[in-house]
């Protein structure tokens, strides 16, 4: 079963390939359903140059959302990695925990205000 990750961005292929170790394993391209001569069948999608892929949390990048399913690129390397932060721009959002107790204190109105007695 396919595993989402916590966080993946698209690019335009053309901005993945500009890294000089770019390199892409195309027989891992997600399988489209497309129908031939009145038959529903499965093709491999072209990774054409208007195609868009996602750069996952791990720094590879797939022919789609999952981060375990159709690998395209995973030679991560620091200046993988470098080429992702600075010319990507590639930044993985942090995310803070709202603690419960102040949620409930804006959700309870307070007990001094409206009393019905």
């Amino acid at each position: 079963m396919a595993t989402m990750g916590k966080y993946c961005k698209a690019y335009p292929i053309q901005k993945l390939r500009a890294f000089h170790q770019w390199t892409e394993r195309t027989e891992n391209a997600r399988k489209e359903k497309k129908e031939i001569n009145g038959k529903e069948v499965e093709v491999q999608h072209h990774l054409t140059d208007d195609a868009f892929l996602y750069l996952q949390e791990d720094y590879v990048v797939t022919d789609g959302i999952f981060i375990d399913e159709n690998v395209i690129f995973d030679k991560i390397t620091p200046e993988w990695k470098d080429f992702c932060q600075n010319v990507l721009k590639f930044e993985i959002p942090v995310y803070s925990t709202i603690e419960v107790a102040a949620l409930a204190n804006i959700a309870e109105p307070s007990s001094e205000n409206g009393k019905n007695t």
